[in-house]
């Protein structure tokens, strides 16, 4: 039955917008972060010093989940640059865990038997003040797709390797172009069997879950594995929840891997709501890890003993498959050591 003058006409669904633009629009400026979120100007110098250290990027998106007005903010405290970062620490250095012995070609990193890592950019979309690799020379790295000609060669040449890791940076800052360019090349290697994308853009950038995307991991020779990184329980709303769904809802194993921070999730009941929050989502809670002790990030260290007694508690309230691994890196070793 036609419809009449008066009957009401839905509106088209709103197009999304394209998530470079999106990323285009994050913030870069501490002051204008504080402004943003009504806080105190006593932050503003420790702020911009650290920044000129390490920058500060945080999608919008991302700082809309924040309290304004609230200093100790769990999501806050991990973008926002702090005088702190400044001071050397002993026991912290620009390389926590062996990368740079690791590195077998340019861009290639091999520390486990049966996988390989490559640093597919030097790009992310967020900042986190405690990233291991804040200190690491993305410069050296590659850029076009010729120049991974070593590394895929290295991967060709040892037949005992089945999976690829792709890091960085951030993987999913690569274009659609040029991430299925870089998994096609890694498909025509026989002996590959899966390729593992570590990215913490579904989390903090969700736009970046296209249909683009999806389709080619899900078209790939290659069993795709997504590893995305969330801290917090509230780090999983809004647009966050969405995408990690359609990850999910593609057919893709979606994991999630944590690291303990003092201030952002250092108590039971917090651990407990990202957890059943991830399981609620159909993403697999899969690695909580020590802090890496990269210099610059001290002051998120949270004590093995209390990492452990977070973990047990855990383990009494949760299902075991919502329970994560608590594991540290410990360069030269064989494997993710358990704590």
């Amino acid at each position: 039955m036609p419809l009449s003058h008066d009957s009401p006409i839905a509106p088209p669904p709103a197009i999304p917008p394209h998530w470079g633009r999106v990323l285009a629009e994050a913030v870069r400026d501490p002051d204008e972060l504080l402004d943003l979120l009504q806080l105190p100007d006593e932050y503003r110098e420790p702020a911009r010093r650290a920044a000129r250290l390490f920058p500060l990027l945080a999608p919008r998106g991302y700082v809309e989940r924040m309290q304004p007005g609230n200093a100790r903010d769990p999501l806050l405290l991990q973008v926002l640059p702090l005088g702190c970062e400044e001071k050397p620490v002993a026991g912290y250095s620009s390389d926590p865990v062996g990368d740079t012995d690791a590195r077998h070609a340019p861009g290639l990193l091999q520390k486990y038997a049966g996988r390989a890592l490559l640093i597919a950019t030097g790009a992310c979309a967020v900042h986190c003040r405690y990233c291991f690799r804040r200190h690491y020379p993305y410069g050296e790295e590659p850029r076009r797709l010729e120049d991974w000609a070593p590394a895929l060669a290295a991967l060709a040449a040892d037949p005992s390797l089945h999976e690829v890791i792709l890091s960085g940076g951030d993987p999913l800052m690569l274009t659609d172009a040029r991430l299925a360019d870089l998994c096609g090349a890694l498909e025509q290697i026989p002996h590959l069997r899966r390729i593992r994308v570590h990215s913490r853009l579904p989390i903090v950038l969700p736009e970046r879950v296209t249909a683009r995307l999806l389709q080619i991991f899900r078209s790939s020779r290659l069993t795709a594995v997504m590893v995305v990184h969330a801290n917090h329980p509230r780090e999983l709303g809004g647009c966050c929840a969405a995408a990690l769904r359609r990850l999910v809802q593609s057919g893709l194993t979606v994991l999630n891997q944590a690291v303990l921070l003092r201030g952002v999730n250092d108590s039971t009941d917090v651990l407990a709501d990202l957890c059943e929050g991830l399981i609620d989502l159909g993403v697999i809670p899969y690695y909580l890890h020590q802090l890496d002790r990269v210099a610059g990030a001290a002051h998120f260290e949270v004590s093995e003993e209390a990492g452990r007694q977070f973990v047990a508690e855990l383990q009494t309230r949760l299902p075991g498959y919502a329970v994560p691994k608590y594991v540290r890196e410990i360069p030269g070793a064989l494997h993710k050591t358990p704590l």
